[in-house]
């Protein structure tokens, strides 16, 4: 298990951070990513709940894949980077999982939708994402072994770094999680402000 050190900023310029990105960073491909969230109305889970990602991803070689994943997570935002405990597995269809879910009193919640394309940028691993009723974002992430305050400090000094050479200020990264942006923007659309 692995512990992911994150953080997102707001792109005003996609296709200029594209080419940065292609210039210092090598190009794993393009990827779609359909995220439906599920919570336990009871309160057993945390905030996080359990995701259900469709994900299609093509290569630079043209080769496409596509995987059903689960995702539930401890989620926690230090400083400017999110900190992960992520837990993982695929399924074969997302049908049945769903239906589980539902049986185990579970309801569905927000949908999220975002598409764009990869880089190794190592020991960081960059996407340029279009995330449908947002915008573009830039996500930079780390891998660590744990989560020990050191362990984030040193991962948070190479995103920041990772960052500022591709060109995006610090004064535009995101704290937020996407789902609580949309949420945000729902109720906001629906009140009319």
């Amino acid at each position: 298990m692995a512990t992911e050190i994150e953080l997102k900023a707001w792109v005003r310029e996609p296709e200029a951070l594209r080419e940065r990105l292609n210039a210092l960073a090598k190009e794993a491909g393009s990827f779609e990513k359909e995220d439906s969230y599920w919570y336990d109305p009871a309160g057993r889970l945390s905030s996080s709940g359990i995701r259900i990602r469709k994900e299609t991803d093509e290569d630079t070689q043209g080769a496409v894949t596509r995987a059903v994943r689960v995702t539930y997570k401890h989620k926690e935002i230090r400083g400017s980077v999110e900190v992960n405990d992520e837990h993982e597995f695929s399924v074969s269809d997302d049908r049945p999982f769903e239906d589980l879910l539902i049986r185990l009193g579970f309801v569905r919640g927000s949908c999220k939708h975002k598409r764009g394309w990869s880089w190794d940028y190592a020991p960081v691993t960059a996407e340029l994402s279009f995330v449908e009723g947002l915008g573009w974002f830039v996500e930079l992430e780390i891998l660590a072994d744990s989560d020990r305050p050191e362990v984030v400090q040193a991962a948070r000094a190479s995103l920041l770094a990772a960052l500022d050479a591709v060109g995006v200020g610090a004064e535009h990264i995101e704290t937020r999680y996407y789902t609580e942006m949309l949420l945000h923007k729902r109720i906001s659309a629906a009140s009319g402000l």
